[in-house]
Parts: structure tokens; sequence; C-alpha cells
């Protein structure tokens, strides 16, 4: 008999700004990891000086297909910013395939 899985997620508003508690929360990481993605260049926070870091629904998916990157295929820091550009850029390019059909 084959086994079922379950699929989890969160649906964000593309628009949702998260402080650092929060983003901490919802991927299930430190504050420190935080930082360290941020040091690599993985997520940007804004802020506006004197403000906390607020991060987007985009810097939260970063995260966690980060988080996954790392669990799943023991990849570093450093290659899960190459992994998640190269990511991006490829659904960059099918979104402008499919509106040149």
């Amino acid at each position: 008999m084959a086994e079922i899985h379950y699929l989890q997620g969160t649906v964000l508003d593309e628009e949702l700004l998260c402080s650092l508690t929060e983003l901490c929360r919802l991927c299930g990481v430190t504050a420190e990891v935080v930082h360290e993605m941020v040091a690599e260049g993985i997520i940007t926070p804004s802020s506006s000086p004197g403000q906390q870091w607020r991060f987007t629904a985009l810097e939260i998916r970063r995260v966690q297909t980060t988080i996954r990157l790392q669990q799943d295929l023991q990849v570093n820091l450093p290659g899960c910013a190459l992994a998640l550009d190269l990511l991006e850029e490829l659904e960059e390019l099918r979104l402008r395939r499919g509106r040149q059909r």
C-alpha cells in the first residue's frame, strides 16, 4: 500500500512585511541564522534609519527554501545563495516564455 505524504505551507500576502521575530517564528529559525543569511546576501531586509528590519514574502520564501536546501542536500549558505538566484532566474524565464505563447 502506498504511503501518503501531506504538504504543509503558509499562504502569504505578497505585500506582507514581517519583523525579525515573526520571520524566525514562521520559518523555524533563530535570529542568528537570519543574520547569517543577510550577511551572505540571501535575504535583504528593508528598514529605515532607526527602525527594525522588515521582511517581505519573498524573503520568507527564500529563508524557507534555504532551510530545505541545507536540510535535504547539505548545501552551505554560499551554495544556497547561488541556487536561489538560479531558481529565480529559471522562474523568470518560464514566465517570459509563457507570455510569448
